[in-house]
């Protein structure tokens, strides 16, 4: 890692550890909100187990539900009823049972095209924060969850696409995804994304070790650049840890 680097990497055992530290630094930032709260979600596979950790006694009682608003930081341009969908998947595991619907926000798929939904929720990020620019003294977020993709992508903010030089809108259309699923996206924008109490990543598997070498190396590489105003805060497991970071 980059000498000087703000990162926080935190090493845990698997994937199930790495869940319960999640759930436990979520718990950390509501915990530090006695008033609304804001949480963005992140979709792909690696926040599966936290969702599914939630929806237990053991975590979901802890949630004051009507204080938490739930958004996301990207999503696939499909039908909710596709498998795909980013925000489904946390409505299917806990959201749809457990928090208010008013208190639920999803990017809208169902509208012309990507820059639409968009320029929708870019109108409705406004509208919750109360205002048009980013105050970094008010953060938008409590807390941002997020993942790393194979190329280094970050939500939905591909390597070498214009979205990832984005600075006047808060959320864009992204024609065509860099990877698999290959459909169009919509994305918030990395200063949206940083404005958060913290700035969470889970990676997990031997899969994720190779783009993590070029991540905490400093490549330019929109998952090195996404950075919170307030802690970013990487959860690592054994499996997906470069060497020199206790990795094998």
């Amino acid at each position: 890692m980059a000498a000087g680097d703000p990162r926080k990497i935190i090493p845990v055992a698997d994937t199930a550890v790495l869940a319960k530290a999640a759930a436990g630094l979520l718990l950390a930032q509501i915990a530090g909100n006695s008033g609304r709260i804001a949480i963005c979600l992140t979709g792909g596979s690696s926040p599966k187990q936290l969702y599914e950790l939630i929806a237990t006694e053991a975590y979901r009682d802890k949630v004051p539900w009507d204080r938490v608003h739930w958004f996301i930081g990207d999503e696939r341009f499909v039908p909710v009823s596709d498998p795909r969908n980013n925000m489904a998947m946390a409505r299917n595991i806990f959201l749809d049972r457990l928090a208010p619907s008013s208190h639920i926000h999803p990017i809208p798929t169902d509208v012309a095209n990507p820059d639409q939904a968009a320029a929708s929720y870019e109108r409705e990020l406004k509208s919750f924060y109360g205002r048009d620019e980013l105050d970094p003294a008010h953060p938008l977020f409590d807390l941002v969850l997020m993942g790393v993709g194979p190329d280094g992508h970050t939500a939905s903010l591909f390597p070498g696409y214009g979205a990832v030089e984005e600075t006047a809108r808060w959320v864009v259309g992204v024609p065509q995804a860099n990877v698999e699923p290959f459909v169009p996206r919509v994305s918030l924008t990395l200063p949206v994304l940083a404005s958060c109490r913290e700035m969470l990543f889970e990676a997990a598997g031997a899969s994720k070790r190779a783009i993590l070498t070029r991540v905490f190396s400093g490549e330019n590489l929109p998952a090195a650049r996404a950075r919170s105003n307030g802690e970013t805060v990487w959860l690592v497991d054994t499996a997906a840890l470069p060497e020199g970071l206790g990795g094998h």
